[in-house]
């Protein structure tokens, strides 16, 4: 479901770019731009509306003046986990909502927190759950907390790197892997199960015949309760047989008496009155009933003793489905689906039984497979190896760490492993002349954060906006000039915020917001709004030296200028 873009309200604040000199343009995402957000009772966010365009944005504020909190509202269209202390102390929910355009269509995505701690996700205006919403904005919107860095330490996520553009390699892998897997572990359960193999084998023979033998058939019991129930009241049904028929045609006044008669007395008027010959036969027709139903009765009445065997069987029969209910029930299709059940799982212990001789050789078979499976992944991974490293550490090496080298490394492993035959590793060193190490031992804080900024630049790119919350951290001076640029380089061709304590990175945004926060009616508010140009040069100002004056004023001025040369 897709709308038109609805045309911006003229009492909202579109951003503004606040450079002294012009922005150079950029480029329009390749896909749904966010476009608004919208946030309620959020944190200390009391109400927020914010209009969002192309490249980048970034938002600075006071330490404290709770910067994040857009990172926070977005990951809750991320579908991040729930959490009501997110809302307004005093409010009973709260409401974040994105609009997102693309080619004259707008799409919205909502999510709502009860502080009961139920919540509702919405795509459209419609419904949906929280992973329905969260796959939806994926295609969307990635986010970059301030943890991502530290995840990159993770071996698993370090070779999910490398693996992201083996697809296909990995896929015919995990096959090969799950089937020695499940293989080897029906092997395991086959040689050490025997005994519990062979209780399990005779109880469910000895139930499978104790069911097969009374041979159950669906829906048979009504019947056979209705029969019992005929059989064991015949003297009442032929004394009550014997009573209507004498009534009818036994009793010296009977009904088929008074209908003859009835039949005689219009003899003499059916010859002239067309309705009385009428009538006359339908008394014919009656008698002729009547006297049927007087048959039939006689016979009901003349079998007034029950059969002894008839009713010893079906008694016998009712109680045989009884005693299977009892045990395998309580109904009768519960039975008959305990039976296909039974069945089942003999199937399958004498199938393992059958196989345990040759699952030797079977499970030998399948891991030559999981090993030609392995060694061509390793093979791709080694072939993607150099490639991938290069194009990280041309990044890299731009972001201030011009003698960076880095490698992917595999080590073998053991036995396989779910992922692989080998571990993967990032070696890495900022330094000349030092060997490569794990990128976890020796990596400080401001390098690690570069890394994971090449590899947003190289590998991040699948969504057509990006957030960073806090990238830049551990990092200042000349590094920080190179984040900032290659920052703005990635927002040519992507929608880029960024949470930023950085004067430099600040300074080569085409948006500029402010987060700050106030207090109001005694409860704290924050609230974020885009910077005019000479309100954009006082906070990159205080940004760099903590005040206003000349000074700092002329070196934003400078960063400024030399940000728009760009």
């Amino acid at each position: 479901m897709t709308r038109k873009a609805r045309a911006p309200r003229a009492e909202k604040t579109v951003p503004l770019s606040s450079s002294p000199t012009p922005v150079p343009a950029t480029a329009a995402p390749e896909g749904p731009a966010l476009a608004r957000l919208e946030v309620r009772n959020l944190a200390t966010i009391r109400e927020l509306e914010l209009d969002f365009a192309g490249g980048l944005s970034v938002f600075t504020g006071e330490t404290g003046a709770g910067k994040s909190i857009i990172v926070d509202a977005l990951g809750l269209l991320l579908g991040s986990r729930a959490n009501t202390d997110l809302i307004r102390t005093g409010e009973s929910d709260l409401l974040v909502t994105g609009f997102w355009t693309h080619a004259g269509d707008e799409r919205s995505a909502s999510r709502r927190l009860a502080a009961q701690g139920r919540g509702v996700a919405r795509l459209d205006g419609e419904v949906v759950s929280v992973r329905e919403l969260q796959e939806w904005a994926q295609t969307r919107l990635t986010i970059h907390w301030q943890h991502s860095a530290v995840s990159l330490l993770g071996p698993a996520n370090q070779r999910a790197l490398l693996d992201r553009g083996l697809p296909d390699r990995m896929a015919a892998y995990t096959h090969a892997y799950r089937e020695w897997h499940d293989a080897r572990a029906r092997l395991e359960r086959l040689r050490t199960g025997e005994r519990e193999r062979a209780r399990q084998l005779d109880l469910l023979t000895f139930q499978a015949r104790e069911i097969a033998e009374v041979a159950p058939q669906p829906g048979e019991e009504e019947p056979l309760q209705a029969e019992l129930n005929r059989l064991a009241n015949l003297e009442t049904i032929a004394q009550s047989a014997a009573g209507a028929l004498t009534l009818i045609s036994d009793g010296e006044e009977n009904a088929l008496g008074f209908l003859g008669e009835a039949v005689r007395a219009l003899n003499a008027s059916a010859r002239y009155d067309d309705a009385s010959a009428a009538l006359q036969q339908e008394l014919r027709a009656a008698l002729d009933s009547l006297q049927a139903v007087s048959g039939e009765l006689r016979a009901v009445a003349e079998d007034g003793a029950a059969d002894p065997e008839e009713l010893a069987r079906v008694e016998g029969r009712l109680g045989a489905l009884g005693r299977l209910r009892t045990k395998y029930g309580p109904t009768l299709d519960d039975v008959l689906q305990f039976q296909a059940g039974v069945e089942q799982e003999l199937s399958a212990l004498n199938r393992d039984e059958q196989d345990a001789g040759t699952l030797d050789a079977d499970v030998a078979a399948l891991m030559d497979e999981v090993r030609r499976a392995g060694a061509a992944l390793d093979a791709a991974r080694t072939e993607r190896a150099g490639p991938l490293a290069a194009d990280l550490l041309a990044v890299i090496r731009e972001l201030g760490m011009p003698h960076a080298r880095l490698e992917f490394q595999l080590s073998p492993l053991a036995e396989p492993a779910t992922y692989g035959l080998s571990d993967v590793t990032i070696g890495f060193t900022a330094n000349p002349g030092e060997d490569l190490a794990p990128l976890s031992d020796v990596a400080s804080g401001g390098e690690l954060s570069r890394v994971m900024l090449a590899i947003s630049t190289v590998l991040g790119a699948d969504t057509p906006a990006v957030v960073f919350d806090e990238v830049d951290a551990g990092i200042g001076g000349g590094a920080a000039l190179a984040v900032a640029e290659q920052l703005w380089r990635l927002a040519r061709s992507r929608q880029v915020m960024v949470v930023t304590h950085l004067a430099q990175i600040a300074a080569r945004a085409d948006h500029h917001f402010k987060v700050e926060k106030a207090v109001e009616g005694g409860r704290t508010v924050s609230r974020v709004r885009p910077l005019s140009p000479d309100e954009r040069l006082e906070e990159i100002a205080r940004m760099l030296g903590g005040n206003t004056s000349e000074a700092a004023l002329g070196h934003a001025r400078e960063l400024l200028v030399g940000g728009a040369d760009d």
